[in-house]
């Protein structure tokens, strides 16, 4: 596997779910612009497990959430209150600061058992929007290009590929694929994807270089010349990437910077309680204790 990265998903319970992660890790801390991919579930919610992510900050990225299965109810603090659908694309653009819950929605506590899963996913902002005013974009699944080649279903959850346009752009080049195939497939690349590329694997297997890929694992291709993958019987696999942003980028807990002393800032103003505040809503979620 010459220039490419394998990556095993780590999982990790939080609160009432299993977690993946898949990024960051020690030898890629990015890929294209993502900084951080989570996959979340599947989990079965039953009565008193639902999810409740109290009001929690952000600075220099945007959140992307994009479901499988089961619902996911968004609340920001410029207003937003949107519940995000399996299918749909939520982006949250923090810039300077946003706080925001993520809670299942109140037609899903009903007592009954409802299976969640999907991917949550930070962007990167470039140096220059890190302190842009905050905003959400909220995209339904009919309106995320959809379509079907050589024997494999593709969605284009956001930026280009495959010569398709998403109307989620996002702020600098990138691409998030959802592709299936039913049965044995082999996925042509050559041309159809810019910048670095990631196939996180959601279901089934895929090969490359003699070498096969499970789910639950994650390979990058560290230049933008991989031109074909075989996919297994029954493959799903998200397609991530794009442009690499030309300066580094440093993570502290919610917090994505380029500047180490502006993440400093940020956490003594969450705990100093400057943020702005969900509408309505009084939770808080501590800056984590670093162990060491």
């Amino acid at each position: 596997m010459n220039n490419k990265l394998l990556v095993n998903e780590r999982q990790s319970d939080i609160g009432n779910f299993i977690v993946g992660r898949l990024l960051p890790f020690r030898k890629k801390r990015q890929v294209g612009p993502f900084t951080f991919i989570d996959h979340m579930g599947p989990t079965n919610l039953v009565a008193g497990q639902y999810m409740d992510v109290d009001q929690h900050p952000h600075i220099g990225l945007s959140t992307l959430t994009y479901l499988f299965e089961g619902e996911i109810h968004h609340k920001d603090s410029i207003g937003s209150d949107q519940i995000i659908y399996p299918g749909d694309v939520g982006f949250m653009t923090s810039g300077k600061a946003v706080t925001h819950t993520e809670r299942t929605p109140i037609f899903r506590r009903d007592g009954k058992t409802h299976l969640i899963h999907g991917y949550q996913i930070w962007v990167a902002l470039p140096k220059e929007l890190e302190e842009m005013e905050p905003q959400f974009d909220y995209f339904t699944a009919d309106e995320i290009p959809v379509w079907q080649s050589e024997g494999i279903s593709f969605k284009l959850a956001a930026g280009n590929a495959f010569g398709k346009k998403s109307p989620l752009q996002g702020f600098s080049p990138l691409f998030m694929v959802d592709v299936y195939a039913a049965e044995e497939r082999t996925l042509q690349l050559h041309g159809q994807l810019e910048g670095e590329v990631a196939f996180v694997i959601v279901k089934g297997s895929i090969s490359h270089d003699g070498e096969t890929i499970n789910a639950g694992q994650m390979l990058i291709s560290k230049t933008d010349d991989a031109c074909e993958i075989s996919l297994s019987d029954d493959t799903q696999l998200m397609l991530f990437g794009g442009k690499p942003l030309p300066e580094e980028r440093f993570l502290s807990w919610n917090f994505v910077s380029y500047s180490k002393e502006r993440l400093r800032q940020a956490k003594n103003d969450w705990e100093a309680k400057r943020f702005p505040k969900v509408p309505g809503d009084d939770t808080y979620i501590p800056f984590p204790t670093i162990k060491g």
